[in-house]
């Protein structure tokens, strides 16, 4: 059964409590542990609408969100689902096809740093993938915009650290083989020092604790992609039985929808 927990975050200025809730796997040597008050909370991308970028200071102007850096590669296989993708790309979908792609086809978007990490390659400071505004197809990821033309999922295009953000999961072993799986919001300090500087991050911004439906809703095929379907239904089960007033709200969350969960 579901075991609901409250814990802190002790590296925060001020600890933020949130609701976990821990359940064990029904095939794995694994206990899942999900961040309630994330999941359950407005969030939304609002890239283009209001995102402030990951720069040291404001910019929204230049529609950026969090792609200024390029993106991280996790494994061989998210750089080839992303250089194969790259390659069905046309020169509508993607502002800098002419410097990703030879004349004879040849996908040239990766580079490896001097610590050795697989990126995206940049261009004009920002990443490869990136349409700025201006471009026909309008400002943002090529992959992204490729993927929603083609009625297919974005995720199954972009790099993994793209359409997983701003959820993160993350995996620990006790060392007799039992792992704890870990599904929380990626909040600034996972970006390393550099998260520091970023003028802005959209996890602790009220600006975008605006959508529609709770984040376990509208991001439901990246959680089923973190977890699977049958983890992903036990935990829909879970918050499913709870009463949608019984959850605390995001501490981010604009102060008059605070409020109106609190009634």
């Amino acid at each position: 059964m579901p075991t609901p927990s409250r814990t802190a975050d002790p590296s925060a200025e001020t600890p933020a409590y949130r609701e976990m809730v821990c359940f064990d796997d029904p095939e794995e040597e694994r206990t899942w542990q999900f961040d309630v008050t994330f999941l359950t909370s407005r969030w939304t991308c609002i890239f283009g609408r209001g995102c402030q970028g990951v720069l040291t200071g404001p910019s929204p102007e230049m529609v950026q969100g969090c792609c200024s850096y390029g993106a991280h590669f996790t494994d061989a296989d998210d750089v080839a689902r992303v250089e194969e993708a790259a390659a069905t790309l046309t020169a509508r979908d993607w502002q800098f096809i002419d410097k990703g792609r030879t004349k004879s086809g040849k996908i040239k978007v990766i580079k490896v740093t001097g610590d050795g990490e697989t990126v995206t390659r940049q261009v004009e400071d920002a990443c490869i993938f990136l349409n700025r505004p201006g471009f026909a197809a309008g400002a943002g990821c090529a992959l992204h915009q490729a993927a929603e033309r083609r009625g297919q999922r974005p995720l199954d295009l972009k790099p993994n650290v793209c359409w997983q953000l701003p959820l993160r999961r993350e995996d620990s072993e006790d060392g007799d083989g039992h792992v704890t799986s870990r599904v929380i919001q990626w909040d600034r300090k996972h970006w390393g020092d550099g998260g520091s500087e970023f003028h802005w991050w959209c996890t602790e911004s009220p600006e975008a604790f605006v959508g529609d439906g709770l984040v376990y809703q509208t991001m439901r095929d990246e959680i089923v992609e973190l977890v699977g379907q049958q983890v992903y239904d036990m935990l829909l089960a879970y918050l499913r039985s709870r009463p949608a007033r019984s959850f605390a709200p995001h501490p981010a969350a604009p102060v008059e929808l605070k409020a109106t969960r609190r009634r």
